[in-house]
């Protein structure tokens, strides 16, 4: 609330002295010391005026020029842009204006600790400078301190104001003080969080896409590490599906509605990808990988495609697509041990090498509209949950004569 408030007040704050060029830090740095300025000059009228008025002209003169100076150095640094040098006169005197008011006044009590407005130098450069120029500014409010402690025999012993005024002024540069510190400081830290949740949420954003591309388990050690990521599995599935005629039916549809068509049924097996826990490796054209036993080990592995197989055999068969276009896909799937890791570092990938992933593709390209093919391998491993039928022997490019069999449907 105080911070949506400080913004009603100042809604113009933010454009003084702004560069389009800014980052965000000095942006909100700009904000701080033009709004904390535009905070104190007010009280610097009210106390020179109240100063005046209780026979202390001297000691009213200073906070009236410190305000008649922050507004010339405000109209300065919105027309030149000098940024540093305008935080530099700003801090400066802030410093010492209340030094001048306590000495004009006669020290430390009979000032009312108006010194203490003297500590907004330090807190400011906290929050609008660097680290160690900070410090500097802090020894200096220090050597202020001490340097009027040493002045304090020196100074008159009683001034014009009343023992009551001096009690009030001593509450009122207390509060004050303490309120615009609280203001800032409040201000800073809504906007300091305001910039860690934006940061939270991009983080999230790339935690996302990055796993839309990589395993979770890949992402954490691309992310903690720096090394090549390469493993052996001594178990895997790997399934690819590719859509039977895709050639002729791309030269006929508008390129549009091509790309609309791959995305529904893509888009529906990843779902399927999801639900079995399996990991899509790559989409290429109208050609769909999936693994399973990869990154995690698993013992189910071929169970897993054969059951997520099944459903896309029956999806693809039962729907029609982008106007009753109806398709259809191979399907073929082997088991075997493969090496996975990621290649490259732009545009990389998770991907699968070995025999075992060149002849689950074979399994495909020499399969049939509708059909999911699979090798003497996938079979020994899901023969007793799942209904296959033989095909028999087929000569496989690469591999020779091989025995294949097309899964029919899951067991009751």
């Amino acid at each position: 609330m105080i911070r949506n408030l400080f913004q009603m007040v100042f809604p113009l704050v933010s454009r003084i002295g702004a560069d389009p060029n800014d980052s965000d830090d000095i942006r909100l740095q700009k904000t701080l010391i033009a709004g904390s300025t535009l905070m104190i000059i007010p009280a610097g009228i009210v106390w020179g005026v109240t100063y005046f008025a209780f026979g202390e002209p001297l000691a009213g003169l200073f906070p009236l020029a410190y305000a008649a100076l922050s507004l010339l150095s405000l109209g300065v640094f919105s027309l030149t842009r000098g940024y540093e040098a305008f935080r530099s006169r700003q801090l400066l005197f802030i410093l010492l204006a209340p030094f001048f008011v306590m000495v004009a006044l006669g020290g430390f009590a009979n000032s009312s600790a108006v010194i203490l407005w003297s500590l907004m130098c330090p807190l400011g450069a906290r929050l609008v400078c660097e680290p160690r120029e900070a410090i500097r500014w802090f020894l200096a409010y220090l050597g202020l301190m001490i340097f009027g402690a040493f002045l304090q025999p020196y100074l008159r012993g009683a001034n014009n104001l009343s023992p009551l005024v001096k009690l009030i002024f001593f509450a009122m540069n207390i509060g004050s003080v303490s309120m615009v510190a609280f203001v800032l400081l409040h201000y800073f830290i809504g906007q300091e969080n305001l910039a860690l949740e934006l940061l939270r949420q991009e983080q999230e954003k790339s935690e996302n896409l990055l796993l839309n591309i990589l395993p979770r388990e890949i992402a954490a050690i691309l992310k903690n590490e720096n090394r090549t990521i390469a493993d052996h599995f001594a178990g895997a599935s790997i399934l690819f599906a590719d859509m039977v005629n895709f050639t002729p039916m791309s030269a006929s549809l508008p390129p549009a509605e091509m790309v609309n068509l791959l995305n529904e049924v893509f888009t529906y097996f990843d779902t399927l990808v999801e639900k079995y826990g399996v990991e899509k490796i790559r989409t290429i054209g109208d050609s769909y990988m999936v693994a399973a036993g990869v990154p995690r080990p698993r013992p189910d592995h071929a169970q897993a495609l054969a059951r997520m197989a099944l459903e896309m055999r029956d999806y693809v068969g039962q729907h029609t697509f982008c106007g009753n276009h109806r398709v259809n896909f191979r399907i073929g799937i082997n088991s075997g041990p493969v090496v996975a890791g990621v290649i490259g570092r732009k545009k990389f990938i998770y991907d699968l090498w070995g025999d075992a992933v060149n002849t689950a593709s074979r399994m495909e390209s020499h399969g049939a509209a509708g059909k999911i093919q699979i090798t003497q391998a996938t079979y020994e491993l899901i023969k007793d949950d799942f209904l296959c039928e033989s095909r028999g022997a087929i000569n496989v490019k690469g591999k020779g004569e091989m025995e294949v069999w097309h899964v029919i449907g899951a067991k009751a």
